[in-house]
């Protein structure tokens, strides 16, 4: 086993090593992937830490505003005026919306508020002393409100961005150090396991041929030790005989020039 990361219980074969390199093709695209969407929401979430401490420095200074305007308030009227306008408040004029922003396939919830323009109910609050006092606190709060509303919404988006990327994050490492480099030991375990395969395939065709070469020099010394022999056999024949036909030749004939003139046919 290579490396720290070991590799893929596999059997080494032409098929596994194609299965296996489409398998790093898309682990290299899948990081490639997932790292560029990593850097977009870290982008994002930076932004969005700078717009969250901007937007809580906003609300310090509303907030206190806020708190003088009341106090204003109370100075001029001679008292608490809270009772008031929950008994004449009935709907609600400032409200909240929210929809959704795709910040690389990551839905991040976004609060919206707007007034309704046609709801009024506390209009008279006010009318007999503290009336601008309480229109101008009422402005403030709006304001301060408002700035709530931005202050949640960036905050939750901060908090999903978190997750997130750390979710990402998680997967690019688990890409860049044990997917990749798994894969990559198993491609090259099984390149050797296929290299070796073809040594010995190599070795075997090697040896068969030379056994072959010798099987077949060996029967064609056979041959021609036969034919030799057959040769020298044929040789030898061929003299004896010649060596009968001299004899015969040299043989006298009683019927010939030796014949007996006594012996009358």
């Amino acid at each position: 086993m290579s490396g720290a990361v070991g590799r893929e219980a596999v059997f080494p074969t032409r098929q596994s090593l194609g299965l296996m390199k489409s398998k790093l093709k898309g682990a290299e695209t899948g990081h490639s992937l997932l790292k560029r969407k990593s850097e977009a929401l870290t982008k994002r979430f930076r932004e969005i830490t700078r717009r969250i401490d901007e937007a809580k420095q906003k609300m310090g200074r509303v907030m206190q505003i806020a708190a003088f305007s009341l106090a204003e308030v109370s100075y001029a009227v001679g008292g608490d005026i809270g009772y008031q306008i929950q008994e004449s408040a009935k709907q609600a004029r400032f409200r909240v919306r929210a929809k959704h922003e795709n910040v690389s396939g990551v839905f991040l919830p976004q609060f919206e508020s707007y007034t309704e323009e046609g709801v009024n109910d506390f209009g008279l609050t006010g009318l007999g002393k503290g009336g601008q006092q309480i229109q101008r606190c009422r402005e403030t709060y709006a304001r301060a409100v408002e700035t709530l509303v931005e202050l949640a919404s960036l905050q939750t988006a901060f908090l999903i961005l978190d997750e997130v990327i750390k979710v990402v994050n998680r997967r690019v490492n688990a890409i860049e150090h044990v997917i990749i480099p798994r894969t990559e030991n198993t491609i090259k375990y099984i390149n050797s396991e296929l290299d070796e395969l073809d040594r010995e395939e190599f070795y075997r065709l090697k040896k068969v041929s030379g056994k072959k070469q010798r099987d077949t020099a060996a029967a064609d010394a056979e041959i021609l030790a036969a034919r030799q022999a057959q040769a020298e056999k044929d040789a030898a024949s061929g003299t004896t005989t010649d060596t009968t036909a001299d004899e015969q030749t040299e043989a006298p004939d009683i019927l010939g020039e030796q014949e007996d003139n006594d012996v009358i046919f």
